[in-house]
């Protein structure tokens, strides 16, 4: 009788990723039923993973036109004296810079999802493994209760029962019982390969899940470093902190186009596994479970009959048979036969030992356990992990999006660089308004140096502008200006300076400069006369 799964429905994401074409090598349709195993299949998943790298190459591609199209328009502007406009430039690289920081949350929230469903299917597999070790041990152990312990028992007491024969007879229907009781425990099916199998997955998946929950870590915490990085060098304008933030981001848009093509290949894999979970796993343990068991267990149905019940219900007959046999010959040979009190006793603790773990054993063998763990672990995957990975895929690919936009960004940045620097050389570095000549180490020796005016007019005004020389041990220290102006700007700041000395006015006067400066004029007029005058 068919069953009607109620309490499991596939998500529609799974749907849609079902749906995705499956082609192998040689571009043939393949069918999407979840079959690992099959080389077509495998195939299939392959071609879904070379998507990545199907982007890098137009990435890649992209770059390199951009960069022919840059280092060309840069040679055509280079005689242009007109300073280029790093508007665009920023705008381009704050934009990118955001989109980053967005998929970056994105690529988080997708870790942690993919991390959560993970986690989830580990442990379900665990308790599961747990279960089916539980049933294992309680049917091993009954087993050896009955073959081994109680059929020493009998063997004793078959001896001490030789001379009576209804004693003897009680035996015989004790050792039928128990011959009853190991068969049908031993018509159990053996889940000690499944006990195994589930046990190999949830350890070697639960290493996988570690590596990849780190791996995808480290990438997040790499694109926001690139952030910094970029914001660092255009703002310095420093050309080894570009390169080392091309070089990062490169390796960055090459782990990000990979792991896109690897999250889109696990993403369809898992999605054809979750549209079909049960024919899968029907497959994979008909050789050591039957149909019937493994449809119990995954459908959990009232309407399938429990594949254990009759086992189970002989054995617990049997087992109340031999407990009414025990009792009356306790009852009746202990008085006659002594020392058949002993293995009398020991056959009735072992019987009620084996009862005990028989209540176990069907509980265990109930399907609401295991159904719940599967449950569990298809929630987890299905729902929290394929989730997880369409997170994760969205983030790859904003992010190589977005750093393929930041490459050319920082090319531009670099051109505006060297647009520059070129200006700065081509400006004279002997005009006294340039604004680097304040750069300029300050030199005493330049001090002392005077223009023609300035010397001229120093003739008539000697005694009244500069003091007596002084020795060099009573050199009184440069002025407090001058000091400050060393400091900050590397020369002499002679805005509130008279003109002695200077080869330009300076670009406002005080009211005594302005008196100093009359008084100089009116003195070289006396000493030069008219023939200096234009």
């Amino acid at each position: 009788m068919a069953a009607v799964r109620l309490d499991y429905v596939a998500p529609w994401w799974t749907y849609w990723l079902h749906n995705f074409p499956h082609f192998n090598f040689v571009f043939q349709p393949v069918d999407s039923t979840f079959k690992p195993e099959e080389a077509n299949y495998q195939q299939s998943l392959i071609v879904l993973a070379c998507v990545g790298a199907v982007g890098l190459g137009l990435s890649l591609q992209a770059l390199t036109v951009y960069l022919v199209c840059l280092c060309c328009c840069h040679k055509d502007t280079d005689g242009e004296t007109k300073r280029p406009n790093t508007c665009c430039v920023t705008w381009s690289a704050v934009i990118t810079g955001l989109i980053i920081c967005s998929a970056v949350g994105v690529g988080f929230y997708g870790n942690s999802e993919t991390n959560d469903g993970v986690y989830q299917l580990t442990y379900s597999l665990h308790h599961a493994n747990h279960t089916l070790g539980g049933i294992n041990s309680l049917v091993a152990g009954s087993l050896g209760n009955v073959e081994t312990g109680i059929k020493q028992h009998l063997e004793r007491l078959d001896e001490i029962f030789a001379a009576r024969t209804d004693f003897l007879q009680a035996l015989r229907f004790m050792q039928l019982m128990v011959s009853n009781v190991v068969r049908e425990l031993t018509a159990l099916p053996d889940i000690k390969k499944a006990n195994v199998d589930l046990a190999a997955i949830a350890d070697q998946t639960a290493f996988i899940e570690y590596y990849r929950w780190l791996t995808y870590l480290l990438l997040l915490i790499l694109d926001l470093v690139i952030c910094l990085a970029v914001c660092l060098g255009m703002a310095k304008h420093t050309r080894w902190l570009l390169i080392m933030v091309m070089a990062f981001v490169m390796l960055s848009l090459i782990l990000s186009w990979a792991s896109l093509g690897a999250g889109t290949a696990t993403a369809v894999g898992t999605s054809d596994f979750c549209v079909s979970p049960d024919k899968f796993i029907v497959n994979q343990t008909k050789d050591f479970l039957s149909a019937d068991v493994a449809h119990y267990y995954l459908f959990c149905s009232p309407n399938l009959p429990n594949p254990f019940q009759q086992s189970l219900t002989i054995s617990q007959r049997s087992l109340t048979t031999m407990q009414i046999q025990i009792q009356g010959l306790l009852q009746f040979s202990v008085p006659i036969f002594p020392t058949a009190e002993r293995d009398l006793l020991g056959i009735q603790r072992l019987l009620n030992s084996t009862e005990f773990s028989l209540h176990q054993l069907t509980a265990l063998l109930d399907c609401r356990g295991l159904h719940k763990d599967y449950l569990d672990a298809l929630m987890g995957v299905c729902y929290d992990g394929v989730e997880g990975l369409l997170y994760l895929a969205l983030f790859s690919l904003l992010s190589a999006c977005a750093l393929s936009a930041m490459l050319c960004a920082i090319f531009r940045v670099w051109t505006l660089m060297g647009s520059r620097e070129k200006e700065y050389d081509d400006i004279d570095e002997e005009d006294p308004f340039n604004p680097q000549a304040r750069r300029i180490s300050y030199n005493p020796r330049r001090s002392n140096i005077h223009s023609f005016c300035s010397y001229t007019s120093s003739l008539g005004s000697e005694a009244s502008l500069h003091p007596p020389p002084q020795s060099a041990s009573n050199a009184a220290p440069p002025p407090e200006y001058m000091n400050q102006s060393m400091l900050f700007g590397g020369s002499p700041r002679y805005e509130n300076v008279p003109l002695i000395g200077r080869g330009s006015p300076p670009p406002s006067y005080s009211p005594s400069m302005r008196t100093t400066y009359l008084s100089m004029n009116d003195a070289q007029a006396r000493h030069f006369g008219t023939d200096f005058q234009v």
